[in-house]
């Protein structure tokens, strides 16, 4: 259903409001570059500081843009269930194709609260939802017993597994089967993960590179990773760069660099230090995006 590399998109401001001209003129980019789909208000988005409203018009500019030439996955993820429900039913009225929900954060839940909150999720809706499992930012880590039981569900349909660990798509090929949907949420290890029976990444570095992150995906997909471990030794700097500080300014300085959108971000988080823009520059320059 879903594969290949598709971007967790920003949000461009300018002068502390969305800028929409620019994310317009990015999603139109990442077509044209061979992405094949996008990932609109994720926390690569800032979703964490954008308004409900923000948020929701975010996500129906980005399924109006994207005119159902490549899927819209629409983050819809919140530590409440009832907000959750409310972005998942809001990403179905404005034409998504799917939502990606984050475990729950902060207030911990059991695996069998987890299991709840999906559940719910999936009822309150007919929209195919893919779970994100990102221990390091949620502090809960759903384990592949867990999923198994919710990839029963007929509208649970995958997964973006940001653990780094490339071992989890084999056993979660054992609990899921192999018809479930798994796409790798860490750039650095996707080579690994597609290996292992992965069909893609929603990623952090295709914000930058998105033509190189598209060829190196179709490689992986046809089997070819002789092919794509020569992408995988351009990109490695460029993984490792743009998240030596939060990866949203990473990827909005790499962005300015290539003059599509400002490196503006929203507080807490702050533009790029200068040894970690020198360092983006670096990266960028080995996979041949600037001179």
């Amino acid at each position: 259903m879903f594969q290949g590399s598709i971007p967790a998109l920003v949000t461009p401001f300018k002068d502390g409001k969305v800028d929409w001209s620019a994310l317009e003129a990015l999603i139109e980019w990442h077509i044209a570059e061979g992405s094949t789909g996008i990932v609109p208000v994720g926390t690569t988005g800032e979703t964490p500081t954008l308004s409900h409203k923000e948020h929701e018009d975010v996500v129906a500019r980005a399924v109006q843009i994207a005119a159902k030439r490549v899927p819209v996955i629409a983050g819809a993820g919140s530590n409440s269930t009832h907000e959750a429900k409310r972005l998942v039913r809001h990403a179905q009225d404005v034409g998504a194709d799917a939502a990606l929900v984050v475990t729950p954060y902060y207030n911990k839940p059991t695996q069998a609260g987890m299991i709840a909150h999906f559940t719910e999720l999936h009822e309150s809706s007919d929209l195919p939802i893919i779970i994100y499992n990102i221990p390091g930012r949620s502090v809960v880590d759903m384990t592949p017993e867990s999923m198994g039981r919710l990839a029963e569900l007929p509208r649970i349909v995958g997964v973006k597994d940001a653990t780094g660990d490339v071992a989890r798509v084999s056993r979660q090929r054992q609990t899921c089967g192999s018809d479930f949907c798994q796409l790798s949420g860490e750039d650095a290890s996707a080579l690994g993960f597609n290996a292992h029976g992965g069909q893609g990444c929603i990623s952090v570095t295709a914000n930058v590179a998105p033509k190189l992150c598209a060829e190196f995906q179709a490689a992986t997909l046809a089997g070819d990773y002789a092919k794509a471990l020569d992408y995988q030794d351009k990109l490695m700097p460029l993984h490792r760069a743009v998240f030596l500080e939060p990866g949203v300014a990473g990827a909005k300085y790499g962005l300015s660099l290539l003059g599509r959108c400002r490196d503006e971000v929203r507080l807490p988080l702050t533009p790029l230090s200068e040894t970690v823009r020198l360092a983006m520059k670096d990266a960028m320059e080995h996979a041949g995006l600037i001179g």
